[in-house]
């Protein structure tokens, strides 16, 4: 009898113990492609019109000062990898555009992220998650794509409208509904297990397109001042709201709202300008925009729900980074490493559960040694101090975000020794990653210096290409 009970003591220990541990979550990253800061409802936009992302941030948090890459592929090698894309040397849109004329000559960038990184569906499938990717790619061709870096169910798109051959619908489908029904249809078939799932969007970035019912509705619309009230692009904005909702309505349809995070990102700032001088949306009151090392080029939008785990309404005031993602998504998941590579981001899951949790980091780094809507920079932020070191000029400019979002003065002058310690550290971090860098261009013409390769000053949008 006392070998019985002490047996039964043990089996109930035993049972308790499991029953405290958390059961792995099921790990939803929506990403949108241009969305600026300043564009969402949640975020103070009046013109556009996201409910059902305003809700998923009413129902989880929203973070303040959640940063990307400046454009679109080093993102998503940042988020692939949790490595700085300046490891892989994807530190411009894949393949990149040059300017022969211009005074520096930019590096090369590779045409895929190596197969050798161990992304993070690889990672979590180790812990037994089934993982799918639906969208955008962009880190590389055949060979090179998600089926080939762990995600086992992988579909890529371009584009805003799916033709009817591609949709399997009989009619052409818009792009937004198309990601979103092969992501519903992906938790149906996985819900009793953990899944991984990223879904990247296309929308909102140009050729601007948009349904008639949409476009129409927008026009009749009293636009925002101050802001370009774009009917095209709230239009194709909506359309992506509305995919978000589907998604999440698919999860809480599932029983799974307890069971999932959810986290929604853009890529990178939104675009302002195009070359051909059209106005796309505005990232006021951040300054500048995609392509350039200035607030409004890489601070994005960043909402994370999980029922019952993130307290609703909550709002991050903390630093944060898309490169965080991958250690944020497997510790959560339980991964262990099956290969040694550096970790650059750091885990934001005691932030997720309280929004004034300490994380362990001193510094935030962007390299963009290439030209954009800018020139060739690199950027550090130390605290509430940024500092942008340009090549071109070999200058520098600080800037004390907290008491200057916009960042209209310049500090460097007048706190020279900050600015000279921060480049420093910059300069180090640089040689840690094996930054490429810019060079003397010998064929720089200042009459040419903005021209694209290929194309004469004028000419057809590159932008439209990234």
């Amino acid at each position: 009898m006392k070998h019985f009970l002490l047996a039964l003591s043990c089996l109930c220990l035993f049972t308790s113990a499991a029953r405290a541990i958390p059961e792995p979550p099921n790990l939803i990253l929506i990403l949108a492609d241009d969305l600026g800061w300043a564009d969402l409802a949640c975020y103070g936009n009046t013109f556009n019109e996201t409910p059902h992302l305003d809700r998923l941030a009413r129902e989880g948090m929203r973070f303040t000062q959640f940063y990307a890459g400046p454009v679109c592929s080093p993102t998503r090698s940042n988020l692939q990898s949790g490595q700085d894309q300046a490891r892989f040397g994807i530190t411009q849109h894949i393949p990149g555009h040059k300017r022969p004329f211009a005074k520096l000559t930019d590096p090369a960038v590779p045409h895929q992220l190596p197969l050798e990184v161990e992304t993070y569906a690889e990672r979590l499938r180790t812990s037994g998650y089934a993982a799918g990717y639906f969208g955008k790619w962009h880190l590389g061709g055949p060979g090179f794509g998600p089926q080939d870096q762990g995600w086992e169910t992988a579909l890529e798109a371009k584009g805003h409208t799916q033709s009817s051959e591609i949709s399997g619908t009989g009619k052409d489908q818009r792009t937004t509904d198309y990601l979103a029904d092969k992501a519903i249809a992906f938790i149906s078939q996985h819900k009793d297990h953990p899944f991984v799932l990223q879904v990247s969007h296309i929308a909102v970035h140009i050729p601007l397109s948009t349904t008639p019912e949409l476009e129409k509705k927008y026009q009749a619309k009293k636009p925002m001042p101050g802001y370009p009230s774009n009917p095209q692009y709230a239009g194709l904005l909506e359309e992506l709201d509305q995919s978000v909702g589907r998604i999440v309505q698919a999860v809480d349809q599932a029983g799974l709202a307890e069971k999932t995070l959810i986290l929604f990102l853009s890529d990178n700032g939104g675009i302002e300008h195009m070359q051909n001088g059209g106005i796309v949306t505005s990232n006021k009151p951040l300054r500048g925009e995609k392509g350039t090392l200035y607030e409004g080029g890489i601070r994005v939008p960043a909402i994370a729900r999980w029922t019952g785990r993130i307290p609703s309404g909550s709002e991050c005031t903390t630093p944060a980074i898309t490169t965080d993602v991958y250690p944020t998504f497997t510790e959560l998941g339980g991964a262990i490493a099956s290969s040694p590579q550096p970790q650059d981001g750091v885990s934001l899951a005691a932030l997720l559960r309280n929004p004034s949790a300490k994380i362990a980091r001193d510094n935030l780094y962007w390299h963009l040694p290439h030209y954009h809507h800018s020139t060739p920079a690199s950027a550090i932020r130390q605290g509430n101090l940024k500092l942008i070191e340009f090549y071109e000029t070999d200058t520098v400019e600080l800037y004390d975000l907290k008491a200057d979002l916009g960042e209209t003065t310049d500090l460097a002058q007048t706190q020279p020794a900050k600015a000279a310690s921060m480049r420093s550290a910059l300069a180090e971090w640089r040689l840690k990653v094996n930054a490429r860098m810019p060079v003397p261009n010998p064929d720089y013409n200042p009459a040419r210096a903005d021209e694209l390769a290929g194309k004469k000053k004028g000419g057809k949008n590159a932008d439209a290409a990234e």
